[in-house]
């Protein structure tokens, strides 16, 4: 693995009296904390995202849930209202059909 450096003028000679690795070392656990706490950072981000995304979810979840039970409920009425319609139909035809026999003994 290579890495480049790219430093101003001062800093590269104020290091080149240095042990770079000793520096590099020295520096190792700032900089694993700094991108630790930069992860966590991230993920609680997207958590508090995800949390929102799934309170959205919920949301259209109980819309759903009301709509579908409002349609059961309707569902369940047309289908009374059919059936009482048939019922009354079916009388009707029955009262329709001993008019009709009444009228043909008439005539």
């Amino acid at each position: 693995m290579k890495v480049e450096l790219i430093l101003p003028r001062e800093r590269f000679r104020s290091l080149r009296r240095r042990n770079v690795k000793v520096l590099i070392e020295e520096s190792l656990p700032r900089v694993e904390d700094t991108l630790r706490a930069e992860r966590e950072e991230a993920l609680l981000e997207r958590i508090a995202k995800l949390e929102e995304k799934l309170h959205e979810m919920e949301g259209e979840i109980e819309e759903l849930r009301e709509f579908y039970e409002k349609a059961l409920r309707d569902k369940e009425r047309m289908m009374a209202e059919r059936d009482r319609l048939r019922v009354e139909n079916a009388e009707l035809r029955k009262r329709v059909e001993e008019k009709r026999r009444e009228l043909e003994k008439v005539h």
